[in-house]
């Protein structure tokens, strides 16, 4: 059975700045496009990607990120199910985190994967109370 990850807005802008942590996400992308891995990310996570972008380089590096990130072997999820959908408002109430962020944990939770992250400032302490499984890029 083939290993589901979800994606964090924070892993791919590692991957495309070529931080810490990039290399994992690039190895994650190979073993997605050899078909050993399945890769998600949240419309929502995209978002994030997509308006920092934008807000810092302007449209066409953003339209261009974004085509990008479509060619790459991520299933873009478009729509959000009543489950991840109750998950993230609980964590969302339960424990402060951002609204994208606690999309993203509830797409993982849900679907019992675990969360390719970086972002130790919101999530460590949702990890240490055992409220989602992460995979930390650094």
């Amino acid at each position: 059975m083939k290993k589901t990850f979800v994606f964090d807005a924070c892993a791919l802008i590692a991957f495309f700045n070529d931080e810490v942590g990039s290399d994992i996400v690039e190895k994650l992308l190979e073993k997605a496009m050899s078909g050993k891995t399945d890769l998600i990310m949240n419309k929502i996570n995209l978002l994030e990607i997509y308006y920092g972008v934008y807000r810092d380089d302007g449209t066409k590096t953003a339209e261009s990120v974004l085509q990008t990130i479509k060619k790459l072997p991520i299933q873009v999820i478009h729509s959000m199910s009543d489950e991840v959908f109750l998950e993230a408002g609980m964590l969302k109430a339960k424990h402060k985190i951002s609204l994208a962020d606690s999309i993203a944990v509830a797409e993982a939770n849900i679907r019992k994967s675990l969360l390719v992250t970086a972002d130790h400032h919101e999530l460590d302490r949702l990890e240490e109370l055992k409220a989602f499984k992460a995979y930390w890029i650094r």
